[in-house]
């Protein structure tokens, strides 16, 4: 009976985890279509959206790295054992990882800059030039990138393949999980970044609020409700990607011989919901984002519709 329950919830777990990939892939390529689309229609295309579709893309590489690294353990475990794919996993991931959170970023940041104000000289210099402060903050990431991959490519060298050598399976998996942990250390700039973004919003929003009270307005004014939308991005982001962060540290800790028990899937279950739950959660909170996917949802019923009363 407990081996039946264990096998149940096994199960349930990869079909979540499988649920939440399929949601990511679809979700994120819907973004950078949505996006390529219009940009193909108009001739030209917003920053914002630029940094929509370039999220929808990493997001999109990193999903299918994520899948990747699945099958192949489920395939040919032996393989992630091999010093060239050790570093063809762990390179893919890393990079693909450190976009998706640096476009992120940068949506938060441009958000924040777009939708607050404040009288400090600093702060209206860098709003006069979003475009370059964007375009700046992806340099940086670049910088951060190159040595996160030299740390990774040292620590590849100097101990990767020695440790697989000498202790087998288990310090192989254990490996992956410091991998990953590196990894996701090297994010907590960008990580910092938005938190700043997120406690300065909640600070405009409140001095926007107490201006309003005394001058007796509406509280639900177009400053307001960009705030909300602002800060509702910045959250969704926030939340989903520190559950991210515990989720890999917590597997980092917890990797062992049974890396396929219950545990190792309820973490890689609620890892997964970061790139699946956020891109989701942008699609949700972006008018021409939400009005495209409410369209795609009446042409399915529409053409479900036609099928069925042309069935037999």
């Amino acid at each position: 009976m407990v081996v039946t329950m264990r096998a149940v919830l096994r199960l349930m777990l990869i079909s979540t985890i499988s649920l939440e990939l399929i949601i990511g892939i679809l979700a994120n390529v819907f973004i950078a279509l949505v996006n390529i689309i219009d940009w193909v229609k108009r001739g030209k295309i917003s920053a914002v959206d630029k940094i929509y579709m370039g999220l929808a893309i990493s997001r999109t590489a990193f999903v299918l790295s994520i899948i990747t690294g699945f099958l192949i353990a489920f395939l040919d475990p032996a393989s992630l054992g091999i010093g060239i794919m050790i570093r063809l996993f762990t390179m893919s991931w890393t990079v693909t990882n450190h976009f998706s959170v640096w476009f992120a970023t940068c949506l938060s940041i441009f958000y924040f800059l777009k939708i607050t104000n404040f009288s400090n000289t600093v702060f209206l210099a860098l709003k006069w030039k979003v475009k370059k402060v964007v375009s700046v903050t992806l340099v940086v990431s670049l910088i951060i990138l190159f040595i996160n991959v030299i740390v990774i490519h040292i620590y590849t060298d100097r101990f990767q393949v020695s440790m697989v050598q000498k202790c087998g399976t288990n310090n192989t998996l254990r490996a992956y999980g410091l991998f990953l942990s590196i990894s996701t250390v090297f994010t907590f700039i960008p990580f910092t970044a938005s938190l700043t973004m997120f406690l300065l919003l909640i600070f405009s929003l409140w001095r926007h609020l107490k201006t309003m009270h005394h001058n007796a307005t509406g509280s639900r004014d177009v400053s307001t409700v960009a705030h909300i939308k602002g800060l509702q991005t910045v959250v969704a982001f926030l939340l989903l990607y520190t559950v991210f962060a515990m989720s890999l540290f917590s597997q980092s800790l917890s990797i062992d011989v049974q890396h396929t028990n219950l545990l190792s899937h309820f973490l890689r279950c609620i890892g997964v919901a970061f790139p699946s739950g956020h891109s989701c959660a942008l699609i949700l909170g972006n008018n021409k984002l939400r009005q495209a996917s409410l369209s795609v949802i009446f042409w399915l019923r529409c053409k479900y519709k036609h099928t069925e009363n042309q069935g037999p």
